[in-house]
């Protein structure tokens, strides 16, 4: 892709670029207009198209051909090319091949619009964006390269279906969700690439068979689409971080914990964290960590107190420390993914599921493990290996499990407490190919607290919980209570503490106690 770029005459694409000439802060934004045609002009719009920065190539929605060349203050750009990083990166994962039908949204200059045509003949490309002037521009500059796609005119979250199915779509501007209709218009096998910006990300439904979704984190990505706003500290927040007290109207607490919060590489985990309670923003400029929640006011910080402490400062209705544990429980007990992946099948009416327990289908366990950072990952109390048995309270269903048992532990969570129909759930985990639940009267049956992606496995005789399982990896999760014998499988933690009823002792924390 990085030799399809090359090969564009990115002066034809982008005759024109606006520069800005104010100082950082100056209001108003004062910017002139490069023009190709202008000697004086030239050296520095080369310098400009191949800084790496993305190119400004409309000032307020203006006529882009034929523009004269003068100097703007104020107002807004409205349209510009992506960086050349970006670009080449997303159409490499996009795997353009000959023949492909590739819709473009988010014409732009038309970059990747000529990249598309001159790998995948311009017969099969679209090219689409919201504002008339910028398709207009762009149709004449690629056809100026000799290409002819179909330039057309609309919302970019409503796709182009008069030229569907697609094989690859791209969204070159962020949204704050995935939108359905460019979803529905991939053909079987497509690919459809966008940004997602810091709101909760959703997934969309599948139109019918199977969609696999991945969301990861970038370090560079598309700029908010068209009428989407982010969030942003303001100053009055920013200063309560920096200073690390309230203001004064509000009251603040200051704790020591032993827990620490994942590593800013945990990319997996921060974007579950914006998933599951977003509207925080992280404050860079703060020792350790930062964040406020500009919506409440609320905010944290967390500092290094000394040898596997942590100083924490908290404020505010929300209590974002918690919020941090309760998200990195759920993202070790799926195993530290390095960012979260969806299958959806088409929406069923039923979401209990029941499967013959002969037939369980190798999954991820779901056994909401705390939040802990060292490094090793399973520091669990040692057991011996061995194959134990287990059942429900009126032995209609009856099973085995084999393989070293993993991370004893009680749960607080409000499906432990519902479904379990007391204060907490106690479990462990084991190696699913050693688990053998041969049929026998009955048929296990099986619950989605998360639909598609988490159930639990009950007797539907005696109502007894015996099984926790996730839709993906490698072991499942056995209720300490649904074998014959517990010995040697003492919890080492508890999870969901926050969810825990305060009258009942919590289990503490002894994974680091040597063996």
């Amino acid at each position: 892709m990085r030799e399809a770029l090359l090969a564009l005459d990115r002066e034809v694409l982008m005759p024109q670029a606006y520069v800005q000439r104010s100082a950082p802060g100056e209001r108003p934004v004062r910017r002139d207009l490069l023009d190709w045609s202008e000697p004086q002009d030239r050296k520095e719009l080369l310098a400009v198209l191949h800084s790496g920065d993305s190119v400004l190539i409309q000032y307020e929605g203006e006529y882009l051909l034929g523009r004269e060349r003068r100097s703007r203050r104020g107002g807004s750009i409205t349209s510009m090319s992506t960086t050349t990083r970006v670009t080449s990166s997303l159409l490499e994962e996009l795997e353009l091949l000959p023949g492909h039908r590739v819709l473009d949204v988010g014409t732009g200059a038309g970059v990747t619009a000529a990249v598309a045509c001159y790998v995948c003949g311009d017969a099969g490309v679209v090219t689409l964006n919201r504002d008339r002037h910028v398709s207009t521009a762009a149709r004449t500059r690629v056809g100026a390269l000799g290409y002819r796609p179909d330039v057309v005119c609309g919302s970019g979250e409503h796709g182009w279906p008069a030229r569907a199915p697609y094989d690859r779509i791209l969204l070159t501007f962020a949204l704050p969700y995935v939108p359905q209709a460019c979803v529905e218009q991939l053909a079987p096998g497509g690919k459809l690439l966008v940004h997602v910006v810091t709101a909760s990300p959703s997934w969309p439904r599948s139109p019918g068979g199977r969609i696999e979704a991945q969301l990861r984190p970038v370090e560079f990505a598309h700029v908010a689409g068209y009428g989407i706003k982010r969030i942003h500290l303001h100053a009055a927040l920013r200063e309560r971080l920096e200073a690390g007290r309230a203001d004064g109207l509000s009251t603040s607490c200051a704790f020591r914990s032993d827990q620490a919060p994942p590593p800013q590489e945990a990319g997996g985990f921060w974007l579950a964290l914006d998933a599951l309670h977003p509207g925080l923003v992280r404050h860079w400029g703060v020792e350790g960590l930062a964040i406020g929640a500009p919506g409440c006011g609320s905010w944290m910080t967390a500092r290094p107190g000394g040898v596997d402490t942590w100083s924490v400062t908290s404020s505010g209705p929300r209590d974002i420390w918690d919020e941090i544990h309760q998200t990195a429980a759920r993202w070790q007990a799926a195993g530290l993914p390095p960012h979260p992946r969806r299958r959806r099948r088409a929406a069923r009416k039923r979401r209990p599921r029941h499967k013959r327990p002969g037939l369980v289908p190798p999954s991820t366990v779901r056994t909401c493990r705390p939040h802990h950072i060292s490094g090793d990952e399973h520091m669990s109390t040692p057991c011996e290996e061995t194959t134990r048995s287990g059942g429900c309270l009126c032995r209609q269903i009856q099973f085995t499990v084999s393989g070293e048992p993993d991370y004893p532990h009680t749960c607080s969570c409000p499906h432990c407490q519902k479904l379990g129909g007391g204060p907490m759930m106690s479990w462990v985990s084991f190696p699913l190919e050693g688990f053998v639940c041969p049929e026998k009267r009955g048929e296990l049956a099986w619950y989605y607290t998360f639909e598609g992606e988490t159930k639990r496995g009950f007797c539907p005789r005696c109502g007894s919980q015996l099984f926790a399982l996730d839709d993906g990896a490698t072991s499942i999760g056995v209720s300490l209570s649904a074998l014959d014998d517990a010995s040697g499988l003492a919890p080492v933690n508890q999870s969901f503490r926050g969810d825990a009823v305060c009258w009942l002792p919590q289990v503490p924390d002894s994974r680091q106690v040597a063996a």
